[in-house]
């Protein structure tokens, strides 16, 4: 006989689970107590708050393609955690969040903390129940599992009573890891595929989500660079595919690029592959008609749910994104006409040429110039880098002007949370120590989450952020200005001293005034053993690349 906290954390072990996140609570003592032996096999992170946990298990789970798993505590923890749910949900994102309940004597009397976690967050995750019993704990723990990793990975919520936790039952763990295949295409959809792509003479292929392995996503590079195909990403995902690729001609996304919105409203056929069609990748739903799109639609998503979701599909291919790129690469070279191809070639080039205009933002006005910043860091970070932001118009530096090799990696938010960045960026580092992480951060998102600081320190997983200082919420900002000319409000912000205050955390702080002494505290970061906090000074007129507050003000002047 075993306590139901011993069997549920003895099931994750065996389950493959290495790292969890959280804030200890009363609500469920037992499984804290029974992590108290399973150091160096099932790690807990303990963080300043729970939104802080949840991010970091939403960017562990997206990271690492298994689940993110994260602790709270019942009533107050779980609200604060719900944040991280509402993200790995936008993002596709495996992560399952086991949370404390009051006893099942108890339920239903509006006891102290108690939720009813099916009714917050059924709207919000893939999958909400609750234990009733320690027997039923291995099952649970198991659908729980599938549930987040299969099909369109998604968050989980797993209440557990204390007496659940607390009671013994006679069940066994689970054994070992659920090994599920991803479904692949029939060879008729092939066939089909291959002829709507060999009649194409404007043909886009557009990627994007979580799961992608290594050699799927050079499979995918392979078949689109030997065909000549213009590949674009969706919101935030443009790490699924090699940006140096002499077909990438950039992201969909956010201040989506005027180029990028005219290979997608000019397409022909596009070919979208694991992604969902969310607003900011179809710029509002402007770019694709709803229900039935101009261009020839087909969608390829292990989620049968997603297919024909928004937009109804010519083809529709119930696939997972590696056994439909290891399928795809048997294809080899379209056979098109001389013609097809001839103005195929053309499109492809046209969407070569303006990639590459768009990538060379101008000088910023600006004491620290971050189109100086990033240039130097697409040269001087490692090919394996992690970069992770939360949201504000600081991201178009990150999300548009950084390449992503075949090893780099982006963990952004496609729920536009702020507050994501630095939690991301102390899970990537919880999951491989060794590698460089750099978190992009503006003054405000950083101070969602600055506390947990703490957390990196004590876990030794400590990152660079870079803090983008302008001194005002620029987004809203930018949106005031545009909306209510004359009438900005509630944007200016006062901060702390951000280096000050990353010293006192344990890190390295700096702060930047200039562009010229940009390079020499990088690599003052770069060197230091404990993490680095750089307080880079940014105007506030300098909101996005070639638009300033000013410039803003103007045009409404007209």
């Amino acid at each position: 006989m075993q306590l139901g906290g011993e069997i549920l954390v003895r099931s994750l072990i065996n389950l493959g689970a290495r790292t969890s996140f959280g804030v200890p609570g009363e609500s469920y003592l037992p499984v804290l107590d029974a992590l108290h032996d399973t150091a160096g096999q099932l790690d807990f992170v303990l963080c300043r708050n729970e939104g802080g946990a949840a991010y970091m298990a939403a960017a562990y789970g997206k990271l690492t393609a298994t689940p993110g798993l994260c602790w709270v505590t019942r009533g107050p923890g779980a609200t604060n955690a719900s944040i991280g749910l509402h993200t790995a949900m936008q993002d596709s994102a495996p992560m399952i969040l086991f949370v404390g309940q009051v006893g099942t004597d108890m339920r239903g009397r509006e006891a102290f903390q108690e939720l009813d976690y099916r009714a917050v967050y059924g709207s919000m995750v893939k999958w909400a129940t609750e234990i009733d019993s320690a027997d039923r704990i291995p099952e649970i723990v198991s659908r729980a599992w599938k549930t987040a990793t299969t099909g369109r990975p998604g968050p989980v919520v797993v209440a557990l009573p204390e007496d659940v936790l607390s009671g013994k039952s006679a069940a066994t763990p689970l054994s070992g890891p659920i090994a599920v295949e991803e479904a692949a295409p029939g060879a008729g959809a092939l066939d089909a595929l291959r002829g709507h792509l060999e009649q194409a003479e404007r043909p886009l292929i557009m990627l994007g989500g979580v799961n992608w392995q290594e050699p799927s996503q050079r499979a995918m590079e392979a078949f689109a660079d030997a065909n000549g195909i213009p590949v674009v990403t969706a919101f935030r995902y443009q790490d699924c595919f090699d940006n140096f690729s002499p077909v990438f001609c950039g992201e969909a996304g956010v201040g989506m690029p005027a180029h990028v919105q005219r290979l997608i409203r000019e397409a022909d056929t596009i070919l979208a592959v694991n992604l969902r069609f969310g607003e900011m990748t179809t710029h509002a739903y402007t770019l694709l008609n709803v229900p039935e799109p101009r261009q020839r639609l087909i969608h390829v998503h292990p989620e049968p749910g997603e297919l024909g979701k928004v937009y109804a599909p010519e083809l529709a291919i119930q696939a997972g994104p590696n056994a439909f790129a290891q399928a795809l690469s048997m294809l080899g070279s379209l056979d098109r006409s001389a013609a097809t191809a001839d103005s195929a070639a053309q499109w492809l080039a046209k969407g070569q040429a303006d990639y590459a205009a768009f990538f060379a933002p101008p000088a910023q006005p600006s004491p620290v110039d971050m189109a100086a910043v990033i240039a130097f860091l697409r040269e001087r970070l490692p090919e394996d880098v992690v970069l992770t932001n939360g949201a504000g118009n600081f991201t178009v530096w990150p999300n548009k002007f950084f390449r992503f090799g075949p090893r780099a990696r982006l963990l952004a938010p496609q729920s536009g949370a702020m507050g994501y960045g630095l939690p991301a960026a102390i899970a990537a580092k919880v999951a491989d120590p060794g590698r460089c992480v750099v978190c992009f951060a503006g003054d405000g998102d950083f101070q969602m989450n600055c506390q947990e600081l703490a957390t990196a320190r004590q876990a030794g997983a400590q990152p660079i952020i870079l803090v983008l200082n302008n001194g005002i919420y620029g987004t809203i900002r930018a949106h005031q200005e545009t909306h209510f000319p004359g009438r900005v409000s509630y944007t200016d912000m006062v901060s702390p001293d951000f280096a000050a205050l990353a010293r006192a955390y344990g890190f390295h702080g700096e702060r930047v005034e200039s562009t010229a002494d940009f390079e020499a505290a990088f690599e003052r970061a770069m060197a230091s053993e404990t993490g680095a906090v750089l307080d880079l000074v940014i105007a506030a007129e300098a909101i996005t690349p070639g638009k300033t507050l000013s410039q803003i003000r103007a045009e409404n002047s007209r």
